[in-house]
């Protein structure tokens, strides 16, 4: 039996197509599945999630249990009990993002993996999927610290994941990791650490091999080349980025968590942040109105970011008012996620900076008082 989660499953279960549909807010196919040609008709929507889930409960703690015939042997089913609780981390992730409780709970999901390889036996193939499985929860941990502003926390995290990916053998997550690892030293402010992290993703096996894992690490590095303001740098690892997005397979099985998020959509935001980043207003405006009209549903902080990097490239071309109301575009319930308020903390400064007591600055004031005194 196949890993549904990791891609080598074309196309899962009922239960599991329903439960993926109800947290990720897209069809199957959307994630990259693909249908059988055995694939019955039968109606799904009487298919209950909270039974998938159920199902995925309780795993490690019944594994944990000895008995006295010796050590439990852990098996295929174990291994893809964990991939489901690691598919609602995700889902949880793109819905919040960056909250404690997801970094918390993802870590602890890693100890999970990890007390299987102690208290069961397994095959080499089980121990190495029980690896990548912790591997998956700490890279998702350190996204969330990233993502929440902890930055201390994201980097201890990286060094246990990538230890753990790397016992692996997976590079699927092993890109994950890197990749993210070049994200947070881009949140650092440290370009070159960046570069370096984002190449390790980028070398991978998997890079080589998919055009969709080669495109993201081309956009990222294009973001982290808006930091040095290299603009040439920039057009060049975004067209790369391009060209591999579209000969990117849609059919190909691939790990859900990248095709959870990355399409065209997360491309232009990529390359919204690269431009904005290196100080190409129009270019950054452009590429902020063609991701906010591809964003799937179900990625509101997505959106969010996207749209409060849409008002800063408003605000630098002196466009005062559309850059105001933009802003207030943003959901007040997303707006209180630790990067969203960063960002509009810093719109707020620059706009008071560039027309202190003009009509959008008072607007902008009045507007952020009470929805962050409501929300607090």
């Amino acid at each position: 039996m196949h890993n549904w989660l990791t891609g080598q499953t074309r196309w899962p279960p009922v239960k599991i197509r329903l439960a993926l549909t109800a947290v990720f807010d897209c069809t199957p196919e959307e994630l990259g599945f693909v249908p059988t040609g055995r694939t019955r008709s039968t109606t799904e929507v009487n298919v209950r999630r909270r039974d998938f889930i159920a199902a995925a409960g309780g795993t490690a703690a019944a594994v944990l249990t000895s008995t006295a015939a010796g050590p439990r042997r852990i098996g295929i089913t174990d291994v893809q009990q964990l991939q489901a609780r690691f598919a609602e981390v995700v889902a949880s992730d793109h819905r919040h993002g960056g909250r404690l409780s997801i970094e918390t709970r993802a870590a602890q999901l890693a100890d999970e993996a990890l007390a299987l390889q102690e208290h069961g036996t397994a095959t080499q193939r089980i121990r190495a999927q029980l690896y990548a499985s912790a591997a998956s929860f700490m890279s998702s941990a350190m996204w969330a610290a990233i993502d929440g502003r902890r930055f201390d926390a994201a980097l201890q995290h990286h060094q246990k994941a990538a230890s753990l990916a790397a016992m692996s053998g997976d590079s699927g997550i092993q890109f994950r990791i890197w990749s993210h690892a070049g994200s947070l030293y881009r949140h650092l402010s440290r370009p070159g650490d960046a570069l370096a992290a984002n190449d390790v993703a980028r070398n991978l096996p998997i890079a080589r091999r998919d055009p969709l894992f080669a495109s993201l690490g081309h956009a990222r590095h294009a973001a982290i080349h808006g930091l040095t303001g290299d603009t040439n740098a920039v057009r060049r690892s975004l067209g790369h980025a391009q060209d591999a997005l579209d000969r990117a397979h849609p059919a190909a099985t691939r790990p859900l968590w990248i095709t959870a998020f990355y399409d065209q959509s997360e491309l232009h935001s990529l390359a919204l942040a690269a431009h904005l980043a290196a100080g190409n207003w129009e270019d950054a405006e452009a590429h902020a109105h063609r991701s906010v009209a591809l964003r799937r549903g179900a990625m509101q902080r997505s959106h969010a970011i996207t749209t409060v990097r849409l008002a800063h490239a408003q605000l630098s071309q002196g466009a005062l008012e559309p850059a105001v109301a933009t802003a207030m575009s943003v959901p007040a319930e997303v707006s209180t996620h630790p990067r969203v308020t960063g960002m509009l903390t810093v719109f707020g400064t620059k706009l008071t900076d560039r027309a202190a007591g003009s009509g959008p600055a008072r607007t902008w004031a009045e507007y952020a008082h009470e929805t962050w005194r409501t929300s607090a």
